[in-house]
C-alpha cells in the first residue's frame, strides 16, 4: 500500500465524507397533522434495543410534531425518489401538505401514529427513547419498534448527500465475510 496525498478543505465541508448513511424521509403525526421531511443526519447507536439517533433542527416544522408525539417513521427511499426527496427537503410542511403535493402515499403504521410512505423501500417505526440531547443539540434518540423492508432488491440503490445539492448513489456490494469471525456476522 502507498500513502495518499491530501489537500486542505474547509472544516464545514467534512460532512461530504462523513455523512453517516442514506438520506431518509421522516414522517410524523401529532393532533391531526402529518408531515414528512428529508433527513441526512442519523446514526445507528445500538443493536438491541435498536436505537437510531437523528438530528432534527428546531426550526423544522417536523421538530414539534416529533417532539410532542414522541414518535416517527424513518422511511428509506431509493434513487428513483431522489427528485421527490430533494423537493420535500426544500419545502415546509407548515405551508403545504407534502404527501399530496409530491404524490406520496401515507399508509398506516402499526406501532406508531405517524404514517409510513408506501413508495419507500423500508419503514422503521420509532418511539422516542431518550430526549436528553434534544434541547442542546436537536438530537433525538429513537427506538425502532417495528421494521418492514421490501423483499427485493436485497441491496437497494440508496442516495447519500454530499452537500451543495449533490448526491452519491450506493452501488457495488463487496463481500468480505470470509475475513470476519463467525460471531461478528
Amino acid at each position: 500500500m502507498r500513502a495518499i496525498e491530501k489537500r486542505e478543505v474547509p472544516v464545514g465541508s467534512v460532512r461530504r465524507w462523513l455523512e453517516p448513511g442514506p438520506v431518509v424521509l421522516v414522517s410524523s403525526h401529532w393532533r391531526g397533522r402529518s408531515n414528512v421531511m428529508t433527513l441526512g443526519w442519523h446514526t445507528v447507536m445500538e443493536f438491541t434495543p435498536s436505537l437510531v439517533g437523528c438530528v432534527i433542527a428546531a426550526s423544522n416544522y417536523s421538530f414539534e410534531l416529533v417532539r410532542r408525539s414522541g414518535q416517527c417513521v424513518i422511511n428509506l427511499p431509493t434513487v428513483e425518489l431522489l427528485d421527490v426527496v430533494v423537493r420535500v427537503g426544500n419545502t415546509s410542511g407548515a405551508e403545504i401538505d407534502k404527501f399530496s403535493t409530491f404524490g406520496l402515499t401515507a399508509e398506516p403504521a402499526l406501532a406508531v401514529e405517524a404514517p409510513a410512505i408506501a413508495e419507500c423501500h423500508a419503514h422503521f417505526e420509532c418511539r422516542l427513547f431518550d430526549d436528553a440531547l434534544v434541547e442542546r443539540y436537536n438530537f433525538f434518540i429513537f427506538e425502532v419498534v417495528r421494521a418492514r423492508v421490501a423483499a427485493t432488491p436485497e441491496h437497494p440503490r440508496t442516495v447519500h448527500y454530499l452537500g451543495e445539492g449533490r448526491f452519491m448513489v450506493a452501488g457495488e456490494i463487496l463481500d468480505r465475510r470470509a475475513l470476519f469471525r463467525p460471531e461478528m456476522l
